[in-house]
């Protein structure tokens, strides 16, 4: 693990110049006492990094020193591979060996190519951490040892013995034959079988995980975008799921159907809005679809959603009335 700070470190003042000891212990997450004895072994190994006194001074290499230590490991070869973006990166536990990664690969670069690339790169943001709105974009936090025992597991072909908290249930200890690992919008899942059932487990609810040494019991090869689509198929036609008919303003349309699992039927009233026939997981998930577009859409039926609807916003007018 020092050994490749270290490697990060030459990269990361060959790439910026100089740098404060604070701002290298932000990009190397360590503290500055750590930078500090990692500048003295590097000085000890003869790598030519010298101090800059006052205001904006900080560590540099002497000009003209380049490294050849930039191969990549297997974590950060394996972020290059499986991450598209930092976010993916983050939720498999390889955000670190991403940006580690990235640092090689831009030292690698010809020096020709090196500053148009770094140009380029400044002009193009993937997956920000708020949309327009300025909403925070949260993604799922999964410790870094829980991760790293979860992919071991996985690309070992070993069995993985997990602290899960099921929703509404007390953690418990499984024993679980890991097939693969899946990200949907920040969100990680470990794909696996269970006494030869099918079972998906989100990764922040692993509370511990502990790689066993006995062999998974899962085929060879996977096919894992198939089994991720059959396992959402399975999911959305199956527990609570309701079907509605509502009533909708054309232009609020598509926000209905983004949110619903399907759409059965769809028609024109006379007055120019669309009667839709949609399945939404359960009743809360179909109750909070229809409330998120107030007057511009109508639930038909079945009974319980109107009553719901109106207690909802008879409470909303009571708690905003001119008594209140």
């Amino acid at each position: 693990m020092r050994a490749d700070r270290l490697v990060s470190l030459v990269l990361l003042l060959r790439r910026h110049g100089r740098l404060s000891a604070a701002a290298l212990a932000r990009e190397l997450e360590v503290s500055t006492r750590t930078v500090l004895r990692d500048i003295e072994a590097l000085s000890a190994a003869g790598v030519p990094v010298y101090a800059e006194r006052g205001r904006h001074g900080g560590f540099a290499l002497l000009p003209g020193f380049r490294t050849e230590l930039t191969g990549l490991n297997h974590d950060e070869a394996l972020a290059l591979l499986v991450a598209g973006s930092r976010r993916g990166a983050q939720a498999f536990g390889l955000g670190s060996a991403l940006a580690s990664a990235m640092l090689k690969v831009v030292d690698a670069l010809p020096e020709s190519y090196r500053d148009t690339a770094a140009g380029a790169a400044e002009r193009l943001l993937v997956d920000p951490e708020t949309d327009l709105l300025s909403r925070r974009l949260v993604a799922e936090e999964v410790p870094d040892a829980i991760a790293a025992e979860v992919l071991r597991a996985v690309f070992a072909g070993h069995r993985l013995r997990i602290h899960y908290a099921a929703v509404d249930q007390a953690p418990k200890w499984r024993t679980v034959d890991p097939i693969g690992l899946v990200t949907v919008r920040d969100r990680g899942y470990l794909l696996a079988t269970r006494s030869g059932a099918d079972r998906t487990y989100r990764l922040s609810r692993i509370l511990a995980a502990e790689e066993l040494a006995e062999p998974a019991r899962r085929p060879e090869r996977v096919d894992l975008d198939r089994a991720w689509r059959e396992r959402s198929t399975r999911f959305r036609t199956g527990g609570d799921q309701v079907t509605v008919l509502v009533r909708v303003d054309p232009a609020r349309r598509e926000e209905l159907v983004s949110t619903a699992l399907a759409v059965r039927a769809e028609d024109t009233d006379s007055d120019g809005w669309l009667r839709l026939e949609a399945d939404f997981q359960d009743a809360r998930h179909a109750e909070w679809a229809l409330w998120q577009l107030t007057t511009d859409a109508e639930a038909l039926a079945p009974q319980w959603l109107r009553e719901a609807l109106h207690d909802r916003a008879a409470a909303i007018a009571t708690r905003y009335g001119p008594s209140s």
